[in-house]
């Protein structure tokens, strides 16, 4: 027997799919909701639709941004000849908030895995050489320190070390197994200041 009527279930149902939200918050979210003004709602949904539809990936560095190019790349003050390769926006968020980091990114969106099905042409690597056709001095590999992580730096590595690019990796300070989106500032920092030479 359902307990709450089928709009509720549905709610909670959707609010469950979510990344992160179990049966218990989704119930918290689903009251919390509905019990918010209209307005309220509304520009809730709104933001979402508008998001949704007009969020797209920069076309330097495969951010998200609702512009052609994102800030950080369309910034002359950044030094475009430092590249920084990160797995996702979170990471390149997560870098961001040290302020200290004054190149640009490329995001990969995943790293490779054998076990999962994901190779060097399922991730933004072909995107990545060609931006590596300017003038580019170094490629800072900042890719999570997992498996999947480390295999992608050494890949990485591997396509642009013929080139004559210098080729770094964060140094050690985030743990093996860590995402950087959960690492703080001062690591993340310590990590890039002590990156080494590939």
């Amino acid at each position: 027997m359902d307990l709450y009527s089928g709009h509720i279930n549905k709610l909670i149902e959707e609010l469950a799919g979510l990344p992160g939200i179990g049966s218990k918050s989704a119930q918290r979210l689903a009251f919390y909701l509905i019990n918010m003004p209209r307005d309220k709602v509304r520009r809730l949904t709104d933001a979402i639709t508008e998001a949704k539809e007009n969020v797209r990936y920069c076309k330097e560095c495969f951010t998200l941004t609702d512009q052609e190019v994102c800030p950080v790349c369309a910034s002359a003050k950044r030094n475009h000849r430092q590249i920084m390769v990160v797995e996702n926006t979170r990471d390149l968020a997560a870098y961001e908030k040290t302020g200290r980091y004054e190149g640009v990114y490329h995001v990969l969106h995943g790293a490779i895995s054998p076990m999962l099905g994901v190779g060097p042409a399922d991730i933004r690597l072909k995107e990545l050489m060609e931006r590596l056709q300017g003038d580019v001095e170094e490629v800072i590999i900042a890719t999570n320190s997992s498996l999947e992580g480390e295999t992608t730096a050494m890949y990485i590595a591997k396509l642009v070390k013929p080139t004559g690019i210098r080729v770094t990796r964060i140094a050690s300070g985030v743990p093996v197994g860590g995402d950087l989106e959960y690492i703080d500032e001062v690591t993340l920092l310590r990590a890039l200041e002590g990156r080494v030479e590939l």
